[in-house]
């Protein structure tokens, strides 16, 4: 049979291809975002499944997004040799292997693993659709088409926390595993008729299996690193040789990019300024867009002491607004200079997190929604105009390349910051408690008074009066791990926010960069 390209494909299916192929990509697409954040709402019962802390639980999100990650880079080749086609229906066979594995397995680790096979196929479809799209639209109409990606990938951030919790609270949440796949299964058959088959022309590339295996190093030893050294100790010999470890493979890795001769990412591509400012643009973007999309929930259980649903619907009336937003700035990326939309957009995300950095157990619901709102709002003007003006900085056989460069660094942040998030967290905790434990003395008549109280009404209950100051002690330790776990979740976001204003400086230079051809 012979290879059909979209202008084949458009010519049999009319008008409505262009519908039908964009559907099967965002289907994709939507999917495995969702599958990489449906999990965020569960940790606190994957804890205590198995009775593991917040470093080792949030592996599965943080697994995902990691292996995700290294796949970024592998689609140029996937569809060099495969073409669009097959290696968008073969990815999709090993996302249904690994959730099924997930799903099955009784041993976290297998968990996890299961996760990681999620990830590795999801890389390598959000840019394979990224690039589809960008090819299926004409030149005038690319930011409408970055704005309806931007959308699917938004609305599955947000919707994905909403599905798990329901799914938690209602099936347990094991059943989160698979949700997803049979809206992969219709994006499978729907793929394999409208995508196109055609491979890009010229020879085939062999693999570069030496970097590839050094990234996965580098990325493996770095998180698990990171997310360990609490627990083990940050200068302990394993965690201060994995961290050893991970920087000379990547150091490695990027010295091998610069070599002549097949590379999975291409350094050349940063000689573009417009290029290289946008890369660093959507590092941070993925930093504070994944770092989000983990606390919120996580904070809306753990300090607000919401059910798993409840914690998931903070998100869902961000997510629907941006429904209505995508299409709206995806046009005025077609529009206007991108730098002005992307400088609004960081600034309106900093602002929504700096709301977030004062929510306590007090803040009502709706409060908590309204600052995902506003940071939601920034990212609808963020990723269209950034997508859209980095592509179209590179020359017509170089998209694939730099649609797997430009998502290997969003999710790159998003692996990082997710994870280094979760550090901040438990370090800052650690320094409130032990601040707020320094306080709690005889001398403090607020803790005198509420020891007295709790032993009061002890007392009322018939409790023996040589165990209740033991029982009172033990209720102020409660209360003020509490308020040090609420501080450390405040610092983490204002951390963030503080990230999204020092982005301005690369959009601003983005701004006053040549455009590519």
């Amino acid at each position: 049979m012979a290879a059909e390209t979209i202008g084949d494909l458009s010519a049999r299916y009319g008008n409505s291809y262009r519908i039908l192929l964009t559907s099967a990509g965002m289907i994709a697409a939507f999917t495995m975002v969702f599958t990489g954040t449906i999990v965020n709402v569960a940790v606190p019962d994957v804890m205590g499944a198995y009775g593991v802390g917040q470093d080792t639980a949030q592996l599965l999100s943080t697994g995902y997004v990691a292996a995700m990650t290294a796949s970024q880079l592998l689609n140029a080749w996937f569809v060099q040799t495969f073409g669009q086609r097959l290696a968008f229906c073969l990815v999709i066979i090993v996302f249904m292997a690994g959730g099924l594995i997930s799903g099955l397995s009784p041993s976290l680790d297998l968990i996890i693993f299961g996760r990681v096979v999620q990830g590795f196929a999801s890389g390598i479809v959000q840019p394979l659709v990224m690039v589809t799209l960008f090819q299926l639209f004409p030149k005038e109409r690319r930011g409408v088409a970055m704005g309806i990606y931007g959308m699917g990938l938004v609305l599955a951030l947000g919707l994905g926390p909403v599905v798990g919790g329901i799914t938690v609270d209602t099936l347990g949440w094991r059943s989160i595993f698979f949700v997803s796949l049979p809206m992969v299964v219709v994006a499978f058959v729907m793929g394999s008729i409208f995508m196109p088959s055609a491979r890009p022309e010229g020879d085939r590339t062999p693999f570069d299996w030496t970097s590839y295996i050094l990234l996965c190093l580098a990325l493996y030893c770095l998180i698990s690193g990171i997310s360990n050294g609490q627990r083990e100790g940050w200068t302990s010999n394993v965690i201060m040789m994995r961290l050893v470890v991970g920087v000379a493979a990547a150091a490695l890795f990027a010295r091998l990019q610069l070599r002549d001769g097949p590379r999975l990412l291409d350094f050349s591509l940063f000689g573009n300024p417009r290029f290289a400012s946008a890369i660093v643009i959507a590092f941070v973007f993925g930093m504070g867009n994944f770092a989000m999309t983990y606390a919120i929930p996580v904070f809306g259980q753990i300090v607000q002491g919401y059910t798993a649903t409840v914690a998931g619907f903070l998100l869902l009336p961000a997510s629907l607004l941006l429904v209505a937003i995508f299409p709206l700035t995806g046009q005025l990326a077609d529009k206007v200079p991108p730098q002005f939309p992307i400088m609004g957009g960081l600034l309106l995300f900093a602002l929504g997190v700096y709301f977030m950095s004062g929510a306590d157990v007090n803040t009502v619901f709706w409060s908590t929604a309204s600052f995902a709102i506003v940071a939601r709002v920034g990212m609808a003007f963020i990723n269209p105009p950034l997508m859209a003006c980095a592509l179209a900085a590179l020359p017509g056989e170089r998209l694939n390349q730099g649609s797997g460069t430009i998502n290997f660094f969003r999710q790159l942040g998003g692996a990082l910051g997710t994870n280094l998030l979760v550090v901040v967290l438990e370090l800052r905790t650690q320094f409130h408690s032990e601040s707020l434990v320094a306080t709690q003395t005889a001398a403090n008549s607020t803790t005198r008074e509420l020891l007295e109280h709790v032993a009061a009404i002890l007392g009322a209950e018939g409790i023996p009066e040589a165990m209740q100051q033991p029982v009172a002690l033990n209720h102020l330790g409660r209360i003020v791990y509490a308020q040090a776990r609420t501080f450390g979740f405040q610092d983490g976001f204002l951390i963030i926010a503080i990230l999204f204003l020092a982005a301005l400086i690369p959009a601003w230079i983005l701004g006053r960069s040549r455009p590519g051809p």
